[in-house]
């Protein structure tokens, strides 16, 4: 079992204050999905749990099995277990999927796997994701479409085991097969080795990765925390009630 634990973190980005003091506790075999309009802080929450030197922390503390996330540069939070699956996976010419996926494994494990042993675990699980059979030989994310970028994030997941995943809008871009195959492979992952949050706007992911916790994030907080009941409720009647119930004023961003 692993726990991600997240105190009272708070974040800038140059001169603006984005993160205002998020708490949350994520253990393995949940999922935590964090709801919320446009530009209330949940993408720069996973950048900053990863490391993009982007993001200050001015405040606050990470922590994954008891290890600070907070002292440890990008690589090394991979290697504790922590993945971003990210909301634009970036193009990396001249370098091929499988190249790029089998230094990953290495790099995260320290071990090094057979040759064959990878092609077989790396096919079964583009496989699973049906994904073109030409993927292994493309370079990573070039040429590809929104969607196929997304499935290749979640190959990537599928790949690595991480202990505790951040996926950031991973259904955008996906069309309603894609979202119940990307769905469908995540939820099977989760268990006593895998937990995750999943960052959206949208109910419709959250049909296939089923969350344990609902958390509605409003001006670089987290507001609100419950359940299936929560995503119904925004699914009928957006955040205004948010505003309404809580007396919380807030502007929606881009």
């Amino acid at each position: 079992m692993s726990k991600l634990v997240i105190n009272d973190l708070q974040v800038k980005i140059e001169d603006n204050q984005i993160l205002k003091g998020v708490n949350l506790v994520v253990n393995s075999g949940e999922v935590h999905a964090i709801m919320g309009p446009n530009g209330t802080g949940k993408s720069t929450l996973a950048s900053a749990l990863m490391g993009h030197p982007k993001y200050e922390v001015t405040s606050g503390e990470a922590f994954l099995d008891d290890e600070d996330l907070l002292e440890m540069e990008v690589d090394e939070r991979a290697r504790a277990g922590l993945f971003l699956a990210m909301q634009y996976p970036s193009e990396v010419p001249g370098v091929t999927n499988s190249d790029f996926m089998r230094q990953a494994v290495r790099a995260t494990t320290g071990a090094e796997m057979g040759l064959i042993d990878f092609i077989m675990m790396y096919e079964d699980n583009a496989a699973d994701l049906k994904m073109r059979k030409d993927l292994p030989h493309r370079y990573l994310n070039e040429g590809f479409s929104g969607g196929e970028r997304k499935r290749n994030e979640i190959l990537q997941l599928k790949t690595l085991k991480p202990k505790i995943a951040i996926l950031d809008e991973i259904d955008s871009g996906l069309d309603i097969d894609a979202l119940k195959i990307v769905g469908e492979n995540v939820n099977n992952m989760v268990g006593p080795d895998f937990g995750c949050v999943l960052i959206t706007h949208y109910q419709r992911i959250l049909d296939y990765i089923k969350p344990t916790h609902v958390h509605i994030m409003i001006d670089g907080k987290i507001v609100l925390t419950g359940g299936a009941e929560l995503i119904a409720k925004i699914d009928a009647n957006g955040y205004e009630w948010v505003r309404e119930e809580l007396g919380i004023d807030f502007k929606e961003g881009n």
